[in-house]
């Protein structure tokens, strides 16, 4: 059986593939389909469960490689895209190591955080 992390490999090595327009070709059609029904009713379903810790891991990386962004390249958010893939690259370059020690710790933070986020989910379901 496939776990969640060989899925998120496979498609790590195909986001290292794809070049610009696919990305936004995806990303379009990802957001038509986060507008249906099913896929709102998944969001909910899933809001209800424990994540597995390599989500949770991902989760962090992604945390993690925020603070750096904002700590050292405060204007990111302006950048213009090929600008914010170089800076991306020169950050995983100088503080690679730093990320995955800092992600590390979040995701031990992230993992106590996740019964309360379930709890405060299933309440939020039994009032509504």
């Amino acid at each position: 059986m496939k776990k969640f992390k060989d899925f998120y490999d496979e498609i790590d090595e195909i986001n290292e593939v794809m070049g610009f327009k696919q990305r936004k070709k995806m990303a379009r059609r990802m957001a038509k389909m986060a507008k249906s029904s099913i896929a709102k009713f998944k969001k909910k379903k899933a809001a209800l469960r424990m994540r597995n810790p390599a989500k949770l891991h991902l989760l962090a990386r992604k945390k993690a490689t925020q603070t750096m962004r904002d700590k050292f390249y405060p204007s990111y958010k302006e950048m213009a895209i090929a600008q914010k893939i170089k800076v991306d690259q020169m950050i995983m370059q100088r503080y690679g190591k730093k990320i995955a020690k800092i992600a590390k710790k979040l995701a031990m933070k992230l993992r106590k955080q996740e019964t309360q986020r379930v709890k405060k989910a299933r309440e939020a379901q039994k009032s509504a």
